[in-house]
Order: structure tokens, then sequence, then C-alpha cells
């Protein structure tokens, strides 16, 4: 039914829902959806009906004050009603206060609601499920182990406070990324006329062109023995370690972990209801000979003891910045070997060292299958970029790509089409060369400014690789009052307690130098000079 009377309280004769002189079409195309329940079997009239819905809508708040409300036409076409069961109801509303009628720009909530809003019982707000349980009920709800493990109050990592001057750790120099280079790529697909780029993937393990060019770059740049099967394109390399985790953990397998170290490992295996096993880190990384050694004997008792797992960050240990020494790669190695453990090679880093060739990766010396290796182009492009790889032992990279599937289907096409265009056309080497240049000038600044402001009392560690090092810093003051203190001077630093498992690290920080400029490196550290002498 087409309604064709004017509304009294609207100006100039303007209809509900009429927007200036537009046709109706441009104006449905310009409506909002708006989900509304009515009973056609009810002894209410259809326009009471919507009147209650819209009100309690509005009183609700899931109409905003000052919001566009449907037009009639659009409402009514939406909802398969009549345009005057519309008109009348939203006639009601607008004399009572609740809607408001713009000449040449439509019908809104008003922004002044009436006093029966006022009057309306506030709505109450439910608890959280897992912390309820309805009187009467025979059940409760019952959050799973994986859920349980989330729950504590523990961070997962540093709190992220704001400074003018931030030491933050894995944030590389976003100003010298190749903007301009990554858009042309970008438009280069963008524009092709290839629906694909919309469908889903054909493969979960990702798009093979770029699985081939992360292979070529491994085995060029690390010394990785893989193939492009063996690749699986993940969404940084988080869900590489808990994709890892979901396959090979069951609850109360021991892992293996460098202490201090990576907080997001440590809660991937804490969530899958892992035990933690800390091993120490020296100048020369993970302590091997800490590692229990699998007993020949078949016992309850000397199995609980096995270690399934063991997760190192060999080529720039975080947050100590060690490097894993040739020896110590072959003795974990053959350990590994020895009692059928698997090694998890966090390689986040390895592009950037200075003063030294970087030793291949543990996955290369490895003559088993006893290696799972991941990466990561989140810190050598930019964190939004949420593209990394695990490169798995063959028999296992169907299993870890079928595991990608359920978690999250693929990772965004378009973004691995760009990627592999841009490690092909060689974009990705030269930026990481320039990055190599410009992170040992800002590595430079920031040892030097340590020496200069703190001379003897501070031990630099981890300063020949990465982008960030840690500290060890002598002061009467305790860690939470010199990261108080640093940020009320507008300089952000993080201590290392946190990494620690069982608590230690007193005096140890961790400052991040990629993403910072030499003058403000030198700034920062003059500042944090000042409130700590």
């Amino acid at each position: 039914m087409k309604f064709v009377g004017q509304v009294s309280n609207l100006p100039h004769g303007k209809q509900v829902g009429q927007v200036g002189n537009l046709p109706h079409e441009l104006l449905e195309e310009r409506e909002m959806d708006l989900a509304i329940t009515l009973d056609q079997r009810s002894m209410a009239p259809l326009n009471r009906q919507l009147y209650e819905e819209l009100r309690k809508a509005i009183l609700f708040g899931r109409l905003k004050p000052g919001e566009r409300v449907p037009s009639t036409r659009a409402l009514a076409k939406s909802l398969g009603v009549s345009r005057t069961t519309v008109t009348q109801s939203y006639e009601q509303l607008l004399s009572e206060g609740y809607l408001r009628a713009a000449t040449g720009s439509g019908t809104f909530v008003g922004c002044q609601l009436p006093d029966e809003l006022l009057k309306t019982a506030p709505i109450e707000t439910s608890p959280p499920m897992a912390q309820t349980r309805q009187a009467g009920s025979t059940s409760s709800f019952k959050l799973s182990s994986y859920g349980e493990s989330l729950t504590d109050t523990v961070p997962f990592e540093p709190p992220e406070r704001t400074a003018p001057i931030h030491f933050k750790s894995g944030c590389p120099a976003l100003d010298e990324f190749p903007l301009q280079q990554w858009r042309r790529l970008m438009l280069r697909h963008c524009r092709a006329s290839d629906s694909s780029l919309l469908d889903y993937a054909p493969d979960s393990q990702g798009h093979e062109p770029l699985r081939e060019a992360i292979a070529n770059y491994l085995r060029r740049a690390r010394a990785a023995q893989c193939d492009a099967d063996q690749v699986i394109v993940v969404n940084g390399s988080q869900q590489a370690l808990d994709l890892i985790t979901k396959v090979l953990i069951d609850r109360g397998d021991q892992v293996a972990i460098e202490n201090p170290g990576y907080l997001g490992a440590r809660r991937a295996f804490l969530a899958q209801g892992a035990r933690l096993l800390p091993a120490p880190v020296d100048e020369s990384g993970i302590v091997v000979e800490t590692l229990p050694v699998k007993s020949p004997v078949k016992s309850p008792t000397k199995l609980q003891d096995e270690v399934k797992l063991v997760y190192v960050t060999p080529s720039h240990q975080f947050p100590t910045g060690a490097t894993l020494s040739l020896t110590r790669r072959l003795d974990l190695l053959a350990w590994a070997e020895k009692n059928g453990a698997m090694i998890i090679e966090d390689d986040y880093d390895s592009e950037f060292r200075y003063g030294s060739r970087p030793i291949p990766a543990l996955q290369g010396l490895s003559n088993s299958d006893s290696v799972i290796y991941v990466g990561t182009f989140s810190k050598v492009l930019f964190p939004a970029l949420r593209v990394g790889y695990v490169v798995a032992p063959a028999p296992l990279a169907r299993v870890f790509a079928r595991a990608k599937w359920l978690a999250d289907r693929q990772t965004p096409m378009i973004e691995q089409r760009v990627l592999a265009d841009f490690i092909n056309e060689g974009h990705l080497e030269r930026h990481l060369r320039r990055m190599r240049t410009l992170y040992e000038k800002r590595r430079q600044a920031l040892t030097r400014a340590l020496e200069t402001h703190f001379a003897d009392r501070v031990t630099i560690l981890g300063e020949n690789a990465g982008m960030h090092l840690m500290i060890k810093l002598r002061s009467r003051w305790s860690d939470e009052e010199v990261v108080e203190r640093a940020r009320g001077c507008g300089v952000g630093i993080v201590s290392a307690r946190l990494y620690y498992l069982g608590g230690s690290g007193r005096g140890e920080f961790v400052l991040g130098y990629a993403a910072l400029s030499e003058r403000r490196i030198r700034e920062g550290i003059r500042r944090l000079a000042g409130i700590l002498n």
C-alpha cells in the first residue's frame, strides 16, 4: 500500500523518512538494516508492535540519540508490511519525542529523550557466564582447561604504556618501509580482473608462489633444508606456536623453555596444559647440559621427566640477545635425537646481525626431522602484516596445514600475493640491507649513550644482533621504581623480570632501538641517567 497522507507535525509537509528530492531507489541503497520482530498472529496491531519494538530499541540503546532511522518506505519493504503501518508507528514516536524529523535530511532518534526514559527500569547486566549459576539450574557453565589457563592476571606481554621516547622491542623502523613499492604491488593485484583473489584459497597451506619464495629465501639466507611443500603460511609467529602446540602437546607433557624467554611461547604452552621446564641461558645461549636425559628404564616416574618439546631462539635469544654457539647447536640437535624430542626454532629477527656472519639455522644443521622452524615478516617489514610461516618436517607438513584450516582456513590472499612479488622481485633483500645499516647505527648510538651516561654501572648484553639489547643496571631503585621514574620523564623501558619463570632478573631491562632515531636514542638515555643518578 502506498502512503500518500501528510504527517501533521512534520515541517513543510515532508513525509516521514523522506530525504530532500532524492529518488526512493537511491534512498533505499543508503538505508541501514534494523532487526525488528513482528508477530502476525498476535492480537496486538502491527503498528503497535512496531512502535513498542522501536521504543525499546531507543530506550535500551540499540538506536542512539541522533542516529538516523530507516525511511518508512525502506522499513516497510524490509519488514514486509504496509507503509501505513510504519508511518503510524513513526507518528506516535514523533509525537512522544522519541523521534524527530529534519527537513531535507530524514528521521532521527531524538537527542533529548522524553521523561518516559527517566522512568524506565535500568537494564541489568549479567556477570560473566563462568561466574554465574541460576537458581534451580541443574548445570553450570565451566571453562575448558584451555579457557581456565587464560583467566589468570599474568600479562601476555609487558603493559604497553605510551611515552614520547619508547625503547619498545620488536618494532621496526616503520617510517623507513618502502610503502610506495608495496602500494604499487598491491594495486597491481587489485586492478587485475582475477576473481580468485576474492575466493577461498585452494590450499590452507598457503599461496604456492609465496611458499616457493620463502623456501628459496631460507635455503639461500639461512642454509635451511626445505622445499615449498614443507612451508605453511600462518598469521604471524604466534599462530605458528599455537598450531604447533595444539598438534604436538597433550595436557601434562613437559616442555623445556629458555629462562628468561618469550612470553608468547610460554603462554601458548601453558594454555595447552604443558608442564614447563625452565632451562637457564648464558652468554652462549640455552645450557643444553641442564636438559633431562631420557631414561632407558621404562617406568611411570621416569616418563614424567621426559621432555617432549624444547623451544629456543638460537639466532638472537629473547630477551638476553645471546647467540647459540655452533657447539651448543650441535649438542642440542644430538640431545633431541637421542631423547626423541622436537625442537621449535623461533628465528624471529635473525636477519639483523652486526659485525659477525650469521650461523646457519638449526633446521639446516639437522640430519633428522627433529626441528620445526618458525619465522615471521612482522619484524622485518611491519607488524600489521600478519604473515609468518612454519617449516615443518615433511611427515608433519600436511598435519599442520589441516590444523591451520581448522584455526582460520587461510591467511588473507592479497597479502600473500603481494608478499610473493615483494620477495621475488628483490625488494625484501634490498630492504633488509638498508635496515641492517640503519639499525647498526642506532645500536651503536644506544651503546655509546649507555657507556657515556652510566659508565661501569651498566652491563650491555646481546648488542651484536637483532632489534633490541638487554642491560643490567646497578641502581638503588627497584625495577618498578626505575620504570615509573623513566616514564615520568617521558621514557618508556621494560623490565626483564616478567620474562623469567620463577622470578629473577633484578635490575635487567630490555631496550629496543630499531624504531628510534639516533637523536631520540641519545636523548632518552640522557633523561634516564638524569633521573637515576
